[in-house]
């Protein structure tokens, strides 16, 4: 071997060594996970419940930070511009791979400015209304919009999200007007909702099931095209509405060029705390499947749904608010 391939050889070497030793002591201090949305909300409440397990694992101190606004934008520009040594993540929903649509400038690019790293659970949305709402069922509230076009409206967490996504797809499939009133999150909209200001609400299910259990609102209808094991009563909007079907997700997401071998520690330590009894039984709980999908997986799952909902966000002329 002459020199220059024994220089080349140990270069390599020296790469191969650096970052397996970087996976193996990651995390070297705190980890800062990034929630796009308000506390409460079901990407809080999911984060929070794997921050915990977690934290424990690696002995290192997790923080969830809540940084609302713009639909994640935000959360999303401050993760992209830190370094990318996977002490700073964010765990994004569904319409991550959306706002490039309701957001045509936005500051980063939503595929190379990100590493993906697991996809971590997913839910059913599901329509709610109060516990004294003259609505009992998903027939009686399509009856009434039908009878009185425009005179209702349903709160959901933000244009372009998942919870108003389905909004529209109801609107589209049962041919009825319903307003789309937007919110800065989930959690504000059940509260206007719980508080008598909007009639119904649109909700993820980590946001929803307690208030079911406390019998303070009724669910009418899951979005999934089967009706969901943690509420076997309530219909599927497609037993009422045929073709209807969609969920939300959510799945943890870093800055690009993050060495490969910590990408790899994360999405297997992520997978470790989805399958422990604690995040699977607090999950379920909540309404949420863990899923723990391969970095691969989960980068095309986002390129998936980009180009699914691209059509129908400009055949709905859906904008940022």
């Amino acid at each position: 071997m002459n020199k220059w391939l024994r220089a080349v050889a140990a270069a390599v070497a020296v790469l191969v060594f650096n970052d397996v030793a970087s996976a193996q002591s990651f995390p070297t201090k705190p980890v800062h996970l990034f929630v796009p949305y308000p506390a409460g909300g079901a990407v809080d409440v999911v984060t929070r419940t794997l921050g915990d397990v977690v934290a424990k694992r690696w002995g290192q101190t997790v923080i969830v930070e809540n940084r609302a606004g713009a639909g994640g934008v935000i959360a999303s520009q401050a993760l992209v511009a830190a370094p990318p040594d996977g002490h700073t993540l964010i765990v994004v929903a569904s319409g991550h791979a959306t706002n490039p649509f309701l957001y045509p400038k936005l500051p980063y690019d939503t595929f190379k400015d990100f590493t993906p790293i697991s996809l971590l659970a997913s839910s059913p949305n599901i329509l709610l209304v109060r516990a004294d709402s003259p609505f009992k069922t998903l027939g009686d509230l399509i009856a009434e919009a039908r009878a009185k076009p425009g005179s209702l409206s349903f709160a959901h967490a933000g244009n372009g999200t998942s919870t108003h996504l389905a909004g529209e797809l109801l609107k589209s499939l049962a041919k009825v007007d319903i307003a789309a009133i937007p919110y800065k999150g989930g959690a504000p909209a059940i509260n206007d909702l719980l508080g008598g200001q909007i009639p119904i609400s649109i909700n993820n299910g980590p946001e929803s099931v307690g208030q079911i259990a406390a019998g303070k609102v009724r669910a009418l209808a899951v979005t999934t095209a089967k009706r969901a094991s943690f509420l076997p009563d309530v219909p599927s909007m497609s037993e009422v509405v045929p073709g209807y079907d969609t969920e939300v997700w959510w799945g943890l997401l870093g800055p690009a060029g993050m060495p490969p071998d910590v990408v790899a520690k994360l999405s297997r330590d992520f997978l470790d705390a989805l399958n422990s009894d604690t995040v699977k039984d607090r999950l379920t709980k909540l309404g949420a499947t863990p899923i723990g999908a391969s970095p691969q997986e989960f980068g095309a799952k986002i390129r998936a749904d980009y180009e699914k909902w691209g059509p129908i966000f400009k055949a709905a002329g859906i904008k940022a608010e």
